[in-house]
């Protein structure tokens, strides 16, 4: 089926942009930026091209603490006029709406501006929090932070290219989602361009002492010089994993695909910018055992990147696809009973959010309503792992050739555009469903999409792997010594310890502890997975031998996927409102805004003072 032959591409007005409902759009963004460590603050030129000014006689764009400096209006042959422009009311979340008058003949707007120091988006490091002797920053678009540090349509259903320019300290490297140098030059400026248009919230910057490393003719990794060889091991796999995703879903679009490894203090475990994947260096763990997660990157070049969820209600379009296709790769390169494992754990992982926001919250739904709340609120296991189950369960009803051609044409049909979920439904009826009596009650499509918790007809994933760590989980259950049935820790993947210390009592002791502690080496562990599930019972036990390597870790990871179970598993423990509190005031200029939004609620409003 064509897309030609779907009703027209009528898209739902995203709630969290005022640009939803502005009579025309953006095409093309030509950015010039100063940046200066000194003030934390960008100086920036923002010229926007407009589709269609024509019709209409203003434009909406989104700011957030921006201090807007002057607007113009630019004619088709670049000539300059003033224009009148007004900034709505401040919302705590969505910032404000700047709206620019259009007189006859408009072809662009032209906004100056500068950022706050305090710019949500903006990471400013100290050279002390870097892996170095300078200074570092990098941004964080996604959800709606875009508009913290350029004045934009920021709503994953508006696309646009860019070309930038951007100015930075001469012994510093600037990149972006776009073509990148691989070198310093002598000047500190810097010119990009991203071809393919892109929504804002894959709109990325990062400055610093970076160096680079090819891995192919298209990969390769940034990094911090001393993180550099590390990372060059870590991600030999990168081409082959570009080519099993081709082999999946067809061609990588983007030209080069390489990887940032950016300073511990990134808020996630990666970040699918065009082109230059952000990745969090806590997956350095030296045996290639946590490269799912820049498989799952990689994937968001065909679901999320090619294909955009068109508001972040629709969140689960660019999440479930992706951790299906991560999977899809994984197996590809190291087999089905490995990416088994992934299955299970993600599958516990799904099953313990459902149980804390309740099993039947609508926030368990896979089609959100997130109007008037942070879409950041949106950003659980509900849109990767559910996501996930519902198209594994669709698998098992009509097999792989069949889904697989269907999500192949999926991507390529909708290439460069936004989807959301009612005319992703009307597709997969079309295509799929309807042609085969009967198979969407099998697949109980609606509960899926807009019931609670998971259906009935859940697949229910399984590992062969596991069956070891179930064995020894069974005798430890019997009091078997662990030094009599445990294997030596080279002997399993980061994948099995960490299922054996899921699946390990919450009343284990001290001793207990102590005992699996001397045989794996838990509390030492460089594997930033095992050390989370480690940390749960060993904050629950209070066991000793442990807490300075808690407290290390809150101190120097800033991924919130770890950092918030873990301050909560802190507040349980006695004392632990003060101790938590106390660690975090040092901690918090190590993370990011992302981060402390959440943490500054969990621990207290004095904190956020510091």
């Amino acid at each position: 089926m064509s897309q030609s032959k779907l009703p027209a591409l009528i898209l739902p007005i995203d709630p969290h942009s005022c640009a939803g409902g502005s009579p025309t759009r953006v095409r093309h963004l030509q950015l010039e930026l100063a940046v200066d460590f000194t003030s934390h603050t960008l100086s920036g030129i923002a010229t926007w091209q407009l589709v269609n000014p024509e019709s209409a006689t203003e434009i909406f764009f989104d700011v957030r603490d921006l201090t807007v400096e002057a607007v113009v209006t630019l004619d088709a042959a670049g000539a300059a006029s003033e224009t009148r422009y007004h900034l709505g009311p401040v919302h705590a979340v969505l910032g404000q709406a700047l709206q620019v008058a259009l007189p006859y003949g408009t072809a662009a707007v032209r906004i100056t501006y500068r950022t706050s120091p305090t710019a949500a988006a903006l990471q400013w490091l100290a050279p002390d929090q870097t892996a170095g002797t300078e200074p570092f920053l990098f941004t964080q678009s996604q959800a709606i932070l875009a508009r913290t540090w350029v004045p934009c349509q920021d709503s994953p259903g508006i696309r646009f290219t860019y070309e930038a320019t951007v100015r930075v300290p001469a012994h510093l490297l600037a990149l972006m989602s776009a073509e990148n140098p691989q070198h310093l030059n002598s000047t500190g400026e810097y010119r990009f361009r991203m071809a393919q248009p892109i929504p804002s919230y894959l709109l990325a910057l990062a400055v610093g002492d970076l160096a680079f490393a090819p891995l192919s003719h298209r990969t390769g990794v940034y990094a911090e010089p001393a993180t550099l060889p590390g990372a060059t091991a870590e991600f030999g796999d990168l081409e082959q994993m570009v080519k099993a995703a081709e082999q999946l879903y067809g061609p990588y679009r983007w030209e080069r695909y390489d990887l940032l490894v950016l300073p511990p203090s990134f808020p996630f475990g990666g970040m699918e910018n065009p082109r230059l994947t952000f990745v969090t260096p806590t997956i350095l763990a030296g045996d290639r055992s946590l490269t799912s997660l820049v498989a799952h990157e990689l994937a968001h070049s065909w679901s999320g990147n090619l294909v955009t969820n068109a508001t972040w209600n629709d969140f689960w379009l660019n999440e479930g696809f992706t951790v299906y296709f991560e999977r899809r790769i994984m197996e590809h390169l190291y087999g089905r009973e490995y990416a088994d494992m992934l299955q299970v754990l993600g599958n516990a992982a799904l099953h313990h959010t459902i149980t804390e926001l309740g099993a039947t919250s609508p926030d368990t739904h896979l089609r959100l309503d997130l109007a008037g709340r942070d879409p950041d609120e949106g950003l659980t296991e509900i849109a990767y792992e559910k996501g996930c189950a519902m198209l594994l369960t669709l698998e098992s009803l009509i097999g792989r050739p069949r889904l697989d051609a269907f999500i192949k044409e999926y991507f390529t049909c909708f290439s460069f555009q936004a989807m959301d979920t009612a005319t992703f439904l009307h597709y997969l009826r079309a295509e799929l469903l309807d042609p085969e009596p009967g198979l969407e009650a099998r697949l109980n499509l609606a509960a899926w999409v807009d019931g609670p918790g998971l259906p009935a007809n859940a697949m229910v994933p399984s590992s062969a792997l596991f069956g070891a760590v179930e064995q020894a989980l069974a005798r430890l259950a019997k009091g078997e010594a662990p030094a009599t049935l445990l294997p030596r820790p080279a002997d399993w993947s980061s994948h099995e310890w960490v299922h054996l210390l899921h699946g390990l009592p919450a009343s284990l002791t001290v001793a207990q502890l102590g005992a699996l502690d001397a045989v794996a080496g838990f509390t030492n562990s460089g594997n930033a997975e095992i050390l989370m599930a480690w940390f749960s019972h060993t904050l629950r036990a209070s066991y000793q031998p442990a807490e300075a390597a808690v407290e290390k870790f809150l101190r120097h990871v800033g991924r919130r996927k770890f950092l918030v179970p873990l301050y909560r598993a802190l507040l349980a423990t006695p004392n632990g409102l003060a101790r938590a509190r106390a660690i975090y005031a040092e901690a918090r200029p190590n993370y990011h805004s992302v981060a402390t939004g959440t943490l500054d609620a969990l621990l207290g409003e004095p904190l956020a003072q510091h």
